[in-house]
Order: C-alpha cells, then sequence, then structure tokens
C-alpha cells in the first residue's frame, strides 16, 4: 500500500478513536508458486509476497480492551475484552485479529488490549491468503508496541495457531511465514518442517518473463471442510505408510509406497503430496541453473496433479491453465487451498498481453465472470510503515 494508502487508514484511525494510532504496519498477502497442501505434510513450499497488502493502524491499551474495525467492511467496531476471548467468540473477519491476541495471551505475552483500524487492498476469497495478512498485521503491531520480542518465523507460527484453533482452519504454516518472512524480489524457499527458510531470487523481468495471476472470481472458504478432509486423508496416508509426515516418502519410494495403500483416495492424496514436494525440488534447482522458463512444465504438471489427485481445482481455473497454455504461456496452475481463488501463469513479457486476453475471452465464451489478471511481483514482507 502506498504512503497515501497508510495514511488514509491512520486517518480513518483517529477519526474513529478519537486520537492519532501510535503506528502503522503492513503485511501483504502471497501467491505460491509451487508447493500445493506440502506445507501441513512438513514438506516444502515456495511462495513469494504480493505488493498487495493489509494495513493496520494501531494503538496500545492497557485497559483489558479490544477494538477492532474494518475499513472494508460495512458495520461497527467490535468491542471485546481481552480475557473473555476464546475459540468461536467472533466467526466474522475480526476472528483473524482477535484470535492473534488470544494465542499471544496463551503463550504468557502480557497484551492487555489494543485499538486497531485495518484496511487491506489483498482480493479475499482468491487464494491470496488476505486472512493471513490480517493476522500476521495484528502480530507484528502487537509485537513492536507490546515489545514482545519475538522473531518473524515466531509470529508466523502463533498467527498460524490463531488461525487454526481460533478461527478452526487447519491450515499449514506457509501463508503467515509468507507475509511475515518475505523479501522484495525473492521467492521464499521454506521448509515447513525446521521452518528453515532461503531467499531465492526471482527476477523474472531480467529474464523477459511476467508471472500473471488470473484471480477466477470464485470464492472459496477452506471453513466448509474440503480441506480438512484433505489433510485427515493425508495424515491416514502417513499412518498406514509408518511415517510421521508424508515429508519421511522420497519421491524415488513413491511408487512402492502407493503399492501399500488399499485406499484409493489416500492413495491420490500421497502422490500429489510427495510429488508436489518433488517439483519444488525441481523448480529450485532450475532457478538456481538460471533456467527460469523450463519452470513452465513444472506449474502445468503440477496443475494436474491438484486437478486430479487432490481434486481441489474448478471448471474456471482448469479453464485459466487450459487457455493461457494454448496461447502461449510457458506453463500455469491453480495456486492456494483450491475450490476457487487463483491462478499462476508464467509468460514471456510480450505475450502477457495475448494471454491474457484469450483468457478473457474464454471466460466470456464460457458464461463466468470476468476474471482479474495483474502480475506478481515479488514484494517486501510485512514492516512498520509508520
Amino acid at each position: 500500500m502506498s504512503e497515501s494508502g497508510a495514511a488514509a487508514v491512520a486517518a480513518g484511525f483517529e477519526e474513529l478513536y478519537g486520537a492519532a494510532p501510535h503506528g502503522v504496519w503492513a503485511a501483504p498477502g502471497r501467491v505460491n508458486l509451487i508447493g500445493e497442501y506440502t506445507d501441513f505434510n512438513e514438506g516444502f513450499v515456495m511462495p513469494l509476497a504480493l505488493p498487495h497488502t493489509a494495513v493496520a493502524a494501531v494503538s496500545r491499551r492497557d485497559d483489558g480492551v479490544l477494538r477492532l474495525h474494518s475499513a472494508d467492511i460495512d458495520g461497527p467496531v467490535v468491542e471485546l475484552r481481552v480475557d473473555e476471548l476464546q475459540p468461536g467468540t467472533d466467526t466474522g473477519w475480526a476472528a483473524y485479529p482477535a484470535g492473534v491476541v488470544w494465542v499471544l495471551r496463551g503463550a504468557g505475552h502480557a497484551v492487555t488490549g489494543a485499538d486497531i483500524h485495518l484496511a487491506s487492498t489483498v482480493p479475499t476469497g482468491a487464494g491470496l491468503s488476505s486472512s493471513a495478512a490480517l493476522e500476521v498485521v495484528t502480530a507484528l503491531a502487537l509485537n513492536d508496541l507490546f515489545e514482545l520480542g519475538l522473531t518473524r518465523p515466531e509470529l508466523a507460527k502463533l498467527a498460524q495457531r490463531a488461525e487454526n484453533d481460533f478461527v478452526g482452519v487447519p491450515c499449514g504454516v506457509m501463508d503467515q511465514t509468507a507475509s511475515a518472512c518475505c523479501t522484495e524480489g525473492n521467492a521464499l524457499h521454506l521448509d515447513c518442517r525446521d521452518l528453515s527458510i532461503r531467499q531465492v531470487p526471482f527476477d523474472l523481468s531480467a529474464h523477459g518473463l511476467q508471472l500473471l495471476v488470473v484471480d477466477s472470481r470464485v470464492k472459496h472458504a477452506l471453513g466448509d471442510g474440503a480441506y480438512a478432509e484433505r489433510r485427515e486423508g493425508c495424515e491416514t496416508g502417513a499412518r498406514a505408510l509408518g511415517v510421521s509426515h508424508l515429508r519421511d516418502i522420497a519421491y524415488e519410494e513413491l511408487p512402492a509406497a502407493l503399492a501399500k495403500l488399499d485406499d484409493e483416495r489416500v492413495r491420490r492424496y500421497v502422490r500429489h503430496v510427495v510429488s508436489d514436494d518433488h517439483r519444488v525440488d525441481q523448480v529450485i534447482a532450475l532457478l538456481d541453473a538460471g533456467d527460469v522458463r523450463a519452470i513452465g512444465p513444472v506449474l502445468t504438471e503440477g496443475h494436474a496433479s491438484l486437478r486430479d489427485d487432490l481434486r481441489i481445482s474448478c471448471p474456471e481455473l482448469d479453464l485459466v491453465v487450459s487457455t493461457a497454455n494454448a496461447a502461449g504461456a510457458l506453463g500455469a496452475r491453480m495456486t492456494g487451498g483450491g475450490f476457487g481463488g487463483s491462478a499462476v501463469v508464467l509468460v514471456e513479457e510480450s505475450d502477457a498481453e495475448t494471454v491474457t486476453k484469450s483468457v478473457m475471452e474464454a471466460f466470456a465464451a464460457a458464461g463466468y465472470t470476468a476474471p482479474r489478471v495483474f502480475p506478481a511481483v515479488p514484494s517486501a514482507g510485512a514492516r512498520r510503515i509508520a
């Protein structure tokens, strides 16, 4: 968000609460290049932060009151008591920042209240982690205001716990880590077992390339049980194979592992997770070798796996991928939790307009709502901006 945008959030805070905020913070949404549903299997992922951010103007309170307001949603200030917070307290957007306060207090941090005013440019329901951006910006602001001394990876873990235990979505840690830890110009290679990270240079423009995000406008909601069902299936597969997580199945061992599984559904999930971890390795190797164009077919392979094995795609996302590739894209895949949301498309810069036009025309011909298309520019992670 621009400086003027941050100033608008600060001005909105002052209008709501009658005083200037103690500070303004921003945390980005993310798009995941490769590695889907691998994070809760303690595998590998490779997200990058988007320029789109959640911005929070925040002041510390010491009277146990938590006041929350969003500029993006019609409604009054939500007022809560920090010592009365519990899962189910609020099931709307306010659950995300409230959950962060609940988790911080549960971890022994003396967060005694806050006034928070939020505004976000991260598209909601598009698979771009609008919820993680809300959680991380809240966590970073409270970390600074209450001088908690927590590191970025620690804040990401706490934000994940807020979504798991307070909101009730059993997500992995990728989204929050991307929002907290990404850096400008890089993709983030995250090992979801030990949370070690590596910043991988991802300057596509230097190679004459662009990564497009195509928001299908099909809203997804991960709290509806479909995500949890896939997670349960992966855990069932790990138990059947005698490992703690599917991360422990080497790609070379996949055929033998699949032969041991009787349940066709579990077999599909296992095949996707182990092969997608392998695809992360492939993409890293290609980027390290400077062969950026060669990651395109790996993305398309990943989409086929998400569509056929994990079965989390939808007709709109399949249409994006098939149309983009037919129009000259180097590769494409759906990204995020699925059942709607977005796809990423790797294109030559010179082909970006043609590919975009082809996708728009295909959606119109199918009678779908026009998608939103924009370039994914690897951007900075969470930060204080005022």
